[in-house]
């Protein structure tokens, strides 16, 4: 309840009185951070100081800092490699006009990192990437949030610190061993309450949908290059809960039409 009180603290501050009152910037912050799989990445050429913008795809660590895969052989990564500020613009595709959409522009600092839960995150995000995640030219960064600019619409805009849309475990290491275990055990011996989660809760056309992603907020679901999210009513960091919470979800699921 305390987590939730303090969520709900943060949406409030995040909220301005003038914008619609069904506008809630971090919740939809955090959808696009963990849903959106490819974003527009800037860096700065060192030596013009000029704005550098390319494609990569995007996964998440386990408090949603953003994950990326590049090549030392890309000119974006020679501009972290000499200036680690950069920016990540995520943005929810549609139909009709682009800019209807709700977009998230995050500016970062980037770390190489070799840890090996990075690896798993992202390969569970994008299986495709196997195929050259272990190239002696390619590495993982983590994208550090500084702060937020969020577009959801005509009215609907936010600016701030970037840390309310983070969801940190007590303890990374703990954490990521219940989401090893609990990921392998779903997609393995559930792969029906996938589907409900899927179809009944997140709105999504039926499939063999898996789980590619767990945080204490929230759980990834992806079927080929779509991804959806479910989000957790409170935040939970211990199997013993998780497994309440993930059948009161399938139960929710199969009450719903």
């Amino acid at each position: 309840m305390m987590a939730e009180a303090r969520r709900g603290e943060a949406s409030q501050e995040a909220r301005d009185p003038r914008q619609p009152h069904d506008f809630d910037p971090l919740a939809l912050g955090k959808m696009l951070l963990r849903t959106v799989r490819a974003g527009a990445l800037g860096t700065l050429d060192p030596a013009t100081g000029s704005p550098f913008a390319s494609l990569t795809s995007v996964a998440t660590d386990i408090d949603g800092t953003p994950i990326i895969l590049i090549s030392r052989l890309a000119t974006h990564t020679q501009n972290l490699l000499a200036d680690q500020r950069a920016s990540l613009l995520l943005a929810q595709g549609g139909k009709g006009d682009p800019l209807a959409h709700p977009r998230l522009t995050l500016q970062v600092r980037a770390e190489r990192s070799d840890e090996p839960r990075l690896r798993r995150r992202f390969l569970a995000r994008h299986p495709k990437a196997e195929l050259y995640a272990d190239f002696p030219d390619f590495g993982f960064f983590r994208l550090e949030l500084l702060t937020v600019h969020l577009n959801g619409g005509f009215a609907r805009a936010f600016d701030g610190d970037a840390a309310p849309l983070l969801a940190k475990p007590a303890d990374i290491a703990d954490f990521d061993a219940l989401a090893v275990s609990a990921l392998a055990h779903m997609n393995e011996d559930h792969a029906e309450s996938l589907s409900l989660y899927a179809v009944r809760l997140c709105g999504m056309e039926a499939g063999k949908w898996r789980a590619s992603g767990l945080d204490p907020e929230g759980l990834d679901l992806s079927l080929g290059d779509r991804a959806a999210r479910v989000v957790f009513p409170e935040r939970v960091e211990e199997a013993g809960a998780l497994r309440a919470m993930l059948k009161s979800l399938a139960e929710t699921a199969r009450t719903r039409v």
